[in-house]
């Protein structure tokens, strides 16, 4: 009996010594020092939004890469020579000399160095017609959220119109050097992206010269049916215009902060009809009326939408509207300061 009691506890012995490895490597796997959420400053002048976390004792993280949605990433995992290694991947077809579509999934890497405070890293991935691209970028950790402002005590300055109903004046484009597709008609500011042929021809988003801080923004917008387009707040959180009546709830549709908070009702128009939307962004904290109905309730914005042009969340920005993705009408746009 002694002998199997000895073989148990050298068996036990053995098993916890195992344990005690697989956790060690898993925690040389979790490095703490990336952990969090960060704003990325992408080179060429995109942003980007990463957020590191561990889940049931793996890394895991979501990404945004200057447009599109946050999405989880494929894989995450230290280097031996303490770098982050992230990678995403996406689908394709690719049209192969028989005519035939064939799926091919394309992988994009991130390799991470940790310098300061600061990230510092280097995105790479396969270009659509072979090759391969290299794209660098820097990283700011964000601390947390703050708790939400209690906006019945907000204090406001002066309501300021940032549009006069008859000219673009105190508006520019984002890029100077894009086609402009806005114009003004009856005291309606329209944009209007015509395409002619097979080729598409890129249109500009439009912003105000002025940049705010906190503040709320009201306007009134037709979209038409089929069509979508964008309010960005400070140049960072897209509140995003699409005709969506009679669609299921989604962080895509209209009046949702774009992929990050979904309306909790639905309350938009059928499009092509005149609709409100009433914004504030105060303390890092979204709330959005649409038609009167409150469909984001003082939520948080953990960090930027795809299209942002800004990094920095404390930083003031500007208004800034969507102009390639379809027709859409504003009118009424009047912004009024939070003080603080």
């Amino acid at each position: 009996m002694k002998k199997y009691s000895s073989i148990i506890v050298c068996l036990f012995a053995v098993l916890l010594l195992s344990q005690q490895r697989v956790s060690a490597n898993l925690s040389s796997q979790t490095d703490s020092d990336f952990l969090g959420m960060w704003t990325l400053s992408i080179e060429g002048g995109g942003v980007g939004w990463l957020e590191v976390h561990e889940k049931e004792g793996f890394m895991d993280a979501n990404l945004l890469w200057i447009g599109g949605s946050v999405l989880p990433v494929s894989h995450v995992y230290m280097a031996d020579d303490h770098t982050l290694v992230v990678t995403r991947t996406r689908e394709i077809r690719k049209s192969q000399a028989s005519g035939e579509a064939r799926k091919h999934i394309m992988t994009y890497t991130l390799r991470i160095k940790k310098e300061g405070d600061q990230l510092a890293g280097v995105f790479t991935g396969p270009k659509n017609q072979g090759g391969e691209f290299q794209t660098s970028f820097t990283g700011v950790k964000l601390p947390p959220v703050p708790a939400a402002p209690d906006l019945a005590n907000l204090k406001y300055g002066k309501a300021i119109k940032l549009f006069n109903g008859k000219n673009l004046k105190g508006w520019t484009m984002v890029n100077p050097e894009s086609k402009n597709g806005f114009k003004v008609h009856k005291k309606t500011l329209i944009n209007d992206p015509v395409q002619n042929g097979d080729h598409h021809i890129h249109y500009g988003n439009l912003r105000t010269v002025d940049e705010f801080g906190d503040f709320r923004l009201t306007l009134e917008v037709n979209v038409p049916s089929g069509n979508n387009s964008g309010v960005y707040l400070r140049g960072m959180y897209e509140i995003q215009v699409f005709d969506s009546h009679g669609k299921d709830l989604d962080s895509h549709h209209m009046g949702a902060l774009y992929s990050r908070i979904t309306p909790s009702v639905a309350a938009e128009k059928p499009g092509g009809e005149w609709q409100s939307l009433d914004m504030i962004l105060c303390d890092r904290h979204v709330t959005v009326k649409l038609n009167g109905t409150t469909i984001i309730d003082n939520q948080a914005a953990y960090g930027p939408t795809g299209g942002a042009i800004i990094a920095d969340v404390f930083a003031p920005g500007p208004i800034y509207l969507q102009g390639d993705h379809g027709n859409v009408s504003y009118r009424n746009i009047e912004l009024t300061p939070i003080l603080k």
